[in-house]
């Protein structure tokens, strides 16, 4: 590798970095903070995300929702969780105003309501950066800059010569500050660059239909869309809680055995309902579309017909979290996301400290 080809590496991984680094520091930070979020909120909201278990069935959403009618009148719904694993689970129903109501499974009351938590603020800053679409397009393009930005640090760790690579792979802590410094985000850098590579290439997935093709010709297979639904049936859509409730008993008697059944408005007007399975490695999950205001079926999207590229969308999300590797993959995930956050940082002082360098030099 020669002196004139690393320099230019060089050069564009330290203005890459210097142009991005504070966005890859919030985005990885928060990442730390929100992998482990289903188990903060199972220890934080456990008062009202269980109730006692009775030798009770489940109520229905038709009473749920209109109970949560009776409160929210004018609140479009925008989500609807049912975990079928639990009986004594709660029934989530969020709204456009990001509050999230909870009901219980046996009688349909209102157990507790709550406003954006602190997981949910932490979410929309990792996505968003609390800036809407354009804070969005920063992320996104924030991403793609720092999995440069990985691939230019692995040819940057990589050793001239043999006798130095041992060198390479250990942190020398009896060094300087300096010396220290440049290890950490050196030597971290290498260990992370694998997971952190997958982090980021899963996090653009969800942002650019570019990965999603490229995925597609890697796999050789085309992402499907879904199966249109040739019979026109309708489901009786008098009103909403009637809707939610027939086409939630309908899914169930159609595709049965889902251990969570969730309903989401998308912004072209339909209605996703998503029902998972137990699985082994990749996300079992149906996928039924309706439209939103007669509540007929359009089209399936059954996890059976699944090629190798949706085998991979449906565990794009587990690999982006460490889900899909249980939990020492969490808590793997967790210590990457720690240290993508703190190579920004590390690679900041040793730029500041080569410029203090320069000067004193020039001072002389």
């Amino acid at each position: 590798m020669t002196k004139g080809f690393k320099k230019t590496i060089r050069q564009i991984h330290l203005w890459l970095g210097l142009a991005s680094g504070l966005i890859v520091f919030i985005v990885s930070i928060t990442g730390f903070l929100y992998v482990f979020e289903e188990e903060i909120r199972d220890f934080s909201n456990k008062e009202y995300l269980h109730v006692p278990v009775q030798q009770k069935s489940f109520i229905g959403l038709k009473t749920i929702i209109e109970n949560y009618e009776k409160l929210e009148s004018k609140q479009k719904i925008t989500a609807l969780k049912v975990n079928r694993e639990e009986s004594n689970a709660a029934i989530e129903i969020s709204t456009k105003k990001k509050k999230t109501y909870y009901f219980n499974p046996y009688d349909g009351s209102l157990i507790n309501k709550q406003s954006s938590d602190w997981l949910n603020i932490v979410l929309e800053i990792h996505r968003t950066l609390l800036l809407g679409d354009v804070g969005e397009f920063i992320q996104g393009w924030s991403v793609v800059i720092f999995i440069i930005m990985l691939i230019t640090g692995l040819i940057l760790w990589f050793p001239n010569q043999k006798r130095l690579l041992k060198q390479s792979l250990k942190i020398k802590w009896s060094g300087s500050f300096k010396r220290v410094n440049y290890d950490l985000h050196q030597v971290l850098g290498f260990y992370a660059s694998i997971v952190l590579l997958l982090i980021a290439f899963s996090g653009t997935y969800f942002k650019f239909d570019t990965v999603k093709k490229s995925v597609s010709i890697v796999t050789g297979s085309k992402l499907r869309k879904g199966d249109e639904v040739i019979s026109k049936e309708k489901i009786d859509s008098t009103t909403i809680p009637v809707r939610y409730n027939n086409i939630y008993e309908s899914a169930n008697s159609k595709y049965p055995g889902a251990t969570s059944v969730s309903f989401s408005i998308r912004k072209t007007g339909e209605l996703r309902v998503r029902m998972t399975y137990p699985n082994d490695w990749a996300r079992n999950q149906n996928t039924l579309f309706f439209d939103g205001k007669t509540g007929q079926m359009l089209r399936t999207k059954l996890y059976k017909d699944n090629n190798a590229a949706d085998v991979y969308e449906a565990s794009n999300h587990d690999l982006h979290t460490g889900v899909f590797f249980g939990l020492t993959g969490k808590i793997i995930w967790c210590l990457v996301s720690l240290t993508g956050a703190s190579l920004p940082i590390t690679g900041f002082i040793i730029w500041w400290k080569k410029g203090k360098k320069k000067t004193k030099k020039i001072k002389a």
